[in-house]
């Protein structure tokens, strides 16, 4: 990889000086605002060059990066990435879509996002009904701990009351909702049967 090819924001040394203080007035309204280093938290980290302790001037690559999921801003997957949850079915084509076609900058990407997310975990769900231990939705949503525990006693005061109202639509709603399909299928499956 040439130098030109690496980002700076992966390098030890910053290879470009960033832009004078009236090139930026010039060029961004209302820019210098935050002038004085002591309205800035993030100061000491501008300083360059750095005595980061680096022992390098690009990180090793971390192998595998072949068909991660990477922002459409950024040139490359980034040196050391998770690869614990690798994307899979549905949910993967889904979240996919999110990277390859949507800036991180727009809603659809985060939209997507969420719903691949939904996606995986209904294929979970559905998923342990064919195991010896199904998911419970009553003991693992904690709706049974709202009655038995001061789960109600224990949201007086709390600044999202106005929320409370709909905590048991969301949590229990998707479950009775799978529960009537459900039911229509078999339902349905029984007329089929029967004719």
């Amino acid at each position: 990889m040439t130098e030109p090819d690496i980002p700076s924001a992966y390098v030890r040394d910053k290879r470009t000086a960033p832009p004078s203080r009236e090139e930026l007035r010039a060029r961004i309204p209302g820019w210098g605002a935050d002038l004085d280093p002591a309205d800035r938290p993030s100061h000491p980290k501008l300083q360059y060059p750095a005595d980061t302790g680096a022992h390098w001037d690009f990180p090793d690559r971390q192998p595998g990066s072949a068909g991660r999921e990477r922002s459409i801003e950024h040139a490359f997957v980034t040196p050391v990435f998770g690869t614990a949850q690798p994307l899979h079915g549905l949910s993967g084509s889904i979240r996919r879509l999110a990277y390859d076609r949507f800036s991180e900058g727009r809603l659809a990407h985060w939209l997507l996002l969420i719903a691949g997310d939904r996606v995986d975990a209904w294929g979970s769900h559905l998923r342990s009904f064919a195991t010896a231990s199904p998911d419970n939705p009553v003991t693992e949503t904690g709706v049974r701990t709202e009655l038995t525990h001061g789960g109600l006693r224990s949201r007086a005061g709390r600044s999202d009351r106005r929320h409370h109202v709909l905590d048991p639509l969301l949590v229990a709603g998707p479950w009775v909702a799978g529960a009537g399909f459900g039911a229509l299928a078999v339902r349905r499956l029984a007329r089929v049967l029967r004719s």
